[in-house]
């Protein structure tokens, strides 16, 4: 597409009812807009983010599973990627995990094209899409767990799909969740939500010092050797 073709697109407006092509051009046409979403065919163009009720949570999550990736190899972390869900939903989740050629890949043009097995979305209230249409899309299209961290009212609800649906995890004992697609990401729910990031990680790195942590590594390890085999 022409420089001039593109000018000559109609403007991304939130409400928007678009196929996801028809929202990947007029994307691409507004090169100033950062993040716009289309979920179940409505475009939603982001609002300014607030530090305390956005840019900070969000920013403690990445520390979380930045963390994970960096003592998992295999694993990749995307914030704020775009995802090709399917032909009505391109979101860009808030933060995905991902073990590239399972259920997602990341495609010739580097985006992701289909569901990440984990997804985390900050949202200030339980109005957001973000546990409404979002978690329909991100339901129906498998991915296995996803977080919504509802930070006006102080709550964090972790999903689980179980039987074709959410089911949501509870704390155990400790108030630690651990994630079952991700053995070894476990989060101190409490502590999370008070900002005391020290305990974050240090309940993390009791995860990623695991039994069940070191297998999963040793199997990520497994199928990377098998992938390098195959293209030779």
């Amino acid at each position: 597409m022409t420089a001039e073709q593109l000018l000559q697109l109609p403007p991304l407006e939130s409400g928007d009812r678009l196929t996801r092509a028809e929202f990947e051009r007029r994307y691409a046409a507004m090169p100033h807009v950062k993040k716009a979403e289309l979920v179940e065919g409505v475009v939603y163009m982001a609002s300014p983010l607030r530090i305390t009720s956005h840019g900070q949570p969000h920013g403690r999550l990445a520390t979380w599973l930045g963390t994970y990736e960096a003592f998992t190899p295999g694993v990749v972390l995307g914030i704020e990627p775009t995802v090709k869900l399917d032909l009505e939903n391109e979101p860009q989740p808030d933060a995905v995990l991902l073990i590239p050629g399972r259920q997602a890949t990341i495609g010739a043009d580097d985006y992701i094209e289909g569901a990440p097995e984990f997804i985390v979305e900050v949202a200030a209230s339980s109005a957001a899409i973000d546990l409404h249409d979002k978690k329909r899309a991100y339901r129906r299209n498998q991915v296995r767990e996803y977080i919504v961290w509802r930070t006006l009212e102080g709550q964090l609800d972790w999903f689980r799909l179980e039987a074709e649906e959410y089911v949501m995890q509870l704390p155990d004992e400790q108030g630690i969740l651990r994630s079952q697609v991700f053995p070894g990401l476990w989060l101190a729910v409490s502590a999370l939500l008070a900002g005391e990031m020290a305990t974050v990680l240090s309940v993390l790195r009791q995860g990623l010092n695991s039994p069940e942590h070191q297998k999963f590594v040793q199997l990520l390890g497994g199928e990377q050797k098998e992938e390098l085999n195959y293209r030779d």
